[in-house]
């Protein structure tokens, strides 16, 4: 992988547009194996691709996050890419599909799930990285010997 493209890839916005191409391209995929009829797909694959993808982004992010010098910044910039990424694939999902997400049965509830899963990573991955900041702060002392 080249050099540009993983400096541009630790930008959250843009993660949420690869992302939300890759979502795209296998929704448009699954749309068109219907429509020639060569495998229909489910009604409800364009939601499952949706939630799928949200959750590699969730898992994409907070793992990126790591490397990033303001975690402040980082997060609410990872917050409007995520909100913006679940408004964009729902959409999407939504047009490919024609059913509405309420009506989705339960796709509506893995979107929440994926959400306070997305900021669970997001604190972990931030509390890992204080704790580690903290012990290579500290000063250790050789470990006491046993008599």
């Amino acid at each position: 992988m080249s050099d540009s493209f993983y400096t541009k890839l630790e930008n959250p916005v843009a993660q949420a547009v690869v992302i939300l191409a890759g979502a795209v391209v296998l929704m448009f995929g699954g749309w068109l194996l219907t429509v020639t009829n060569i495998y229909p797909v489910d009604p409800l694959f364009a939601w499952s691709i949706a939630t799928a993808f949200m959750l590699l982004f969730a898992m994409l992010n907070s793992l990126m996050s790591l490397r990033a010098d303001s975690f402040m910044k980082y997060w609410g910039r990872s917050m409007y890419s995520y909100i913006g990424l679940a408004f964009c694939t729902g959409l999407i999902a939504w047009m490919f599909s024609g059913i509405a997400l309420r009506d989705a049965g339960t796709y509506r509830w893995i979107y929440i799930v994926v959400t306070i899963g997305f900021l669970v990573f997001l604190s972990m991955v931030n509390f890992m990285k204080k704790i580690v900041q903290f012990a290579e702060r500290e000063e250790w002392n050789q470990p006491r010997r046993r008599r």
